[in-house]
């Protein structure tokens, strides 16, 4: 297993956030995380890569510990993350945005290799024709694919990405998936936050369902949209379920 989560507990004061999460990521998989809003889903995130420690609960990556590492430390370690608010940096281009990413990931290049590796990863999200824009010209599309570049340019071995598809068209949707669908056949494993629920269902070989910031769920993606709790506590009904299988 890549990832393993252990009985993993967050507070905040009074607020219970995370309650006993367990579940484990096989390398090569793409695993759907999904809930209702204010489930815990960002917050097991900020636990995984460490924006801040459990209050309780083991995380291990790649066979190693990584409970209560700084990000820093896990995205060196080829654990990366693309966010769901995107924040480039503006003034500087669209290539120099990713050099960032190469430059303090798991190989922690120097600037002419972070250039080199910027670009490769820009290719990888078909982005490449933009290098050399600003990072504030681009659409919302574009922005997500910079984000995701930039998570890429640090060679992960583990992707975490929150609501990458959220704010994009039904064709950008489409093409974004088969862009992730790419990422997974070159060997990066996809831990995936998402509301989109047609397309999380089709491209996740799994999926696990936060809510209240308990694990409510686990299986394929057919077994989770067939469970009752799931449907009671998010999807809303048997015929929405069904349209979101494509039946």
């Amino acid at each position: 297993m890549i990832l393993q989560v252990q009985d993993v507990n967050k507070r905040f004061g009074g607020l219970q956030a995370l309650t006993e999460v367990t579940f484990d990521l096989a390398e090569g998989e793409i695993l759907g995380l999904i809930g209702p809003n204010g489930a815990g889903k960002t917050t097991l995130f900020n636990v995984i890569n460490g924006v801040f420690p459990p209050s309780s609960g083991e995380v291990f990556f790649r066979g190693a510990r990584i409970t209560g590492f700084p990000a820093y430390t896990v995205a060196q370690l080829g654990l990366a993350r693309a966010h769901q608010v995107v924040r480039p940096l503006h003034d500087l281009t669209v290539r120099e945005n990713v050099m960032v990413g190469a430059c303090y990931g798991r190989e922690r290049l120097s600037l002419a290799q972070a250039a080199r590796r910027a670009d490769e990863a820009l290719a990888q999200v078909e982005l490449d024709g933009r290098a050399g824009q600003p990072a504030g010209s681009l659409n919302v599309a574009q922005k997500k694919r910079l984000e995701l570049a930039r998570a890429l340019a640090a060679r992960p071995y583990l992707l975490l990405l929150d609501e990458v598809l959220a704010g994009l068209t039904p064709s950008e949707i489409a093409a974004m998936m088969e862009t992730l669908r790419h990422i997974r056949d070159e060997g990066i494993t996809i831990l995936m936050i998402e509301h989109v629920m047609q397309a999380v269902m089709s491209i996740s070989d799994r999926i696990i369902v936060l809510d209240y910031g308990k694990l409510i769920a686990r299986g394929t993606p057919a077994e989770v949209a067939g469970d009752p709790q799931v449907i009671e506590a998010y999807l809303g009904s048997p015929e929405m379920t069904a349209r979101l299988m494509g039946e």
